[in-house]
């Protein structure tokens, strides 16, 4: 039995190997352009920049990364999306290419844009002030006793974390109101001095804060409890179905012929696959649920949160 496990795995580890080494032969393009749908600094950002290398080092080729975080990523997804389809120019971006999408404030679709593959799928937490609120059931008594009052602080209209907010008033029944920062560091200063009742963060993105013991998560989007933080309570457990997260993956011109896009998509995934790719990811809790989806299977769950996006901001 043991025998035959190890043939198994041997097997496939070849066959994606080779697949790899394949893609590469068959994509081989003499530059990359890859633009990033937000600012310096922030998760996408440092998920681009963190596979650069990993990808210069596959393909031999000069990887230029060029932040265009102007209207919600709007203008990088422009960019890609009239960029030659030669596999030359690529996009990194995160869920706000729905999210911006199904708010009105973006003209690119995915009949412009195609998704080449998914490799985060960021857990949003909400995140609230310790000296505040000491648990989910504190902050949730407080919201139920003073409906309109407390109030969830979120980067802008059409981030992913007001839809979590809009999503959670709904699901919850709550009576909760929303305020647009320009930045992140905003809302988090606003957060910790008590401007604020709460905001929806990532795991990745508050660590410092936790330590710091600033900052508290007590609420998770998630089907079951999380394995790094079994004492945090979830949306399900609530009965509220209400999971999504800020994702994170690679489009390209719709145009790009498909054999083009399979090839990126195996270079994408051999570097997922592997070790500092990886490490990486634990380093940055961005493994705590799966990551990797190829494009079809992207495609897929980026339609089906585009309509639930549409339908909760109609509601609302």
């Amino acid at each position: 039995m043991d025998f035959t496990y190890r043939t198994i795995a041997l097997a496939a580890a070849v066959t994606l190997a080779a697949g790899s080494v394949a893609a590469q032969d068959a994509y081989k393009p003499s530059k990359i352009t890859a633009f990033v749908a937000a600012g310096a600094g922030g998760g996408t950002d440092n998920f681009a920049r963190t596979v650069q290398p990993m990808l210069e080092e596959r393909l031999g080729a000069n990887v230029t990364i060029v932040n265009l975080p102007a209207a919600s990523g709007a203008i990088a997804h422009q960019r890609t999306a009239t960029a030659a389809p030669d596999g030359q120019s690529i996009e990194f971006a995160s869920s706000t290419l729905i999210t911006s999408r199904a708010a009105g404030q973006n003209p690119i679709g995915l009949d412009m844009l195609t998704p080449v593959a998914r490799m985060q799928s960021d857990v949003l937490m909400l995140v609230v002030n310790p000296e505040k609120y000491e648990s989910f059931e504190a902050f949730l008594a407080a919201a139920e006793a003073n409906p309109g009052t407390l109030i969830i602080g979120g980067t802008h209209a059409a981030s992913v974390d007001r839809m979590a907010f809009l999503g959670l008033n709904d699901a919850a029944g709550l009576d909760l109101s929303f305020i647009p920062y320009d930045n992140e560091g905003a809302a988090s200063a606003n957060l910790l001095s008590g401007n604020i009742d709460g905001m929806f963060n990532e795991i990745s993105a508050i660590q410092g804060y936790m330590e710091s013991g600033e900052m508290i998560p007590v609420l998770a989007l998630a089907e079951e409890r999380l394995e790094a933080y079994p004492n945090i309570p979830t949306t399900m457990e609530n009965g509220w179905d209400l999971t999504f997260g800020n994702e994170r993956g690679i489009f390209i011109n719709a145009k790009t012929p498909p054999e083009t896009i399979g090839a990126i998509e195996a270079v994408f995934e051999d570097i997922f696959n592997s070790e500092p790719y990886q490490a990486y990811a634990a380093r940055t809790f961005l493994d705590v649920r799966p990551g990797w989806l190829g494009s079809d299977e992207y495609r897929a769950e980026l339609e089906k949160n585009l309509a639930f996006f549409e339908e909760l901001l109609a509601d609302n």
